[in-house]
């Protein structure tokens, strides 16, 4: 009798052990910015999270956006905020969906890719930039950014036959907050951003923002989703779901602390098709690729646009 009582104790303390670690949720940030100032504008997002979910709420900021693809892939982190190149990264490799899409504080559901440099360069318009690229230091985002690595190596590099592994004098990668300091270092002469960056920079130290010009701004990139794993509890999934779609409807405290991240306004319903202008835009950059690329030979050159062509014409579906 001891030992079935010593067993069902066991069990029961299993049982809440197991459901305390069902409402615990690790939230991850992709490293648009250092993880200290990403903490500031998150954290008081999360603990709001906390008080309305009754979860338990565990913030993770990795030094590239890889750190939390990968940390999401082995289920160290259930839901992220992504860019979009991110996020279909995810979805495609670490068990993700798309639930929920950031809208900005005017209401729009979308921002724009940039090329930045100092106000006080020579550089005055994209033509300058590829006229000058081996004399020019050059900062890129990230292999996983939208709109500071895929957005330009389409619209700006692709699509004027520039290959900018080799244009540029020297070329680095970093995060948009590390390429504005760069630009402002005059450590790189011309860089990828966008406009949530210098939206932030312009609100938060105007003196800074001023000392910069914009050379390049891309066509409306779609605003970011969040994004969870599609084994995730259903019935935390529907808390999470239920607290982000309404958070910041009238709440003036809420619409603050939002608004203080990248001037974000609230958030609407999404899924995975909001990937679809992104994955367009990827398989079109790399159709373009191999249309000039010398070490195909015909027969694997035909067969690979054929391949890209159907995977063109399924989005369209």
């Amino acid at each position: 009798m001891k030992t079935i009582r010593t067993w069902a104790l066991a069990l029961a303390t299993l049982g809440a052990t197991l459901a305390a670690q069902a409402q615990e949720i690790s939230f991850g940030i992709i490293a648009t910015d250092a993880a200290s100032a990403q903490r500031e504008r998150w954290e008081p997002f999360f603990r709001d999270m906390e008080k309305k979910t009754g979860l338990t709420i565990k913030s993770f900021y990795a030094p590239d956006y890889a750190g939390v693809i990968e940390a999401m892939r082995f289920n160290k982190v259930q839901v992220a905020w992504y860019g979009n190149k991110a996020a279909m990264e995810a979805v495609d490799r670490a068990n993700g969906e798309i639930f929920a899409q950031v809208m900005y504080a005017d209401g729009t559901f979308g921002y724009h890719g940039l090329l930045i440099t100092h106000k006080d360069s020579p550089y005055q318009t994209l033509d300058d930039v590829f006229k000058n690229g081996k004399n020019l230091n050059f900062g890129i985002g990230d292999p996983n950014s939208t709109s500071g690595f895929l957005v330009p190596t389409f619209y700006v590099f692709a699509q004027n036959n520039v290959d900018h592994r080799t244009a540029f004098k020297t070329i680095r990668s970093a995060s948009h907050g590390a390429n504005i300091q760069a630009v402002l270092a005059k450590q790189v002469d011309v860089a990828t951003n966008n406009t949530e960056d210098m939206g932030k920079l312009e609100a938060t130290k105007p003196e800074l923002f001023q000392q910069l010009r914009v050379l390049w701004r891309s066509p409306l990139i779609p605003s970011d989703p969040f994004v969870w794993r599609k084994d995730l509890d259903p019935a935390v999934r529907a808390k999470l779901k239920t607290f982000v779609l309404g958070y910041a409807k009238s709440d003036p405290a809420e619409k603050a602390i939002l608004k203080n991240i990248y001037n974000y306004g609230g958030f609407r319903d999404s899924n995975n098709d909001q990937l679809i202008p992104i994955r367009q835009l990827e398989l079109f950059r790399d159709r373009r690729k191999a249309e000039t690329d010398e070490k195909l030979s015909p027969d694997e050159r035909t067969k690979l646009m054929a391949e890209i062509d159907r995977k063109l014409a399924a989005l369209k579906k």
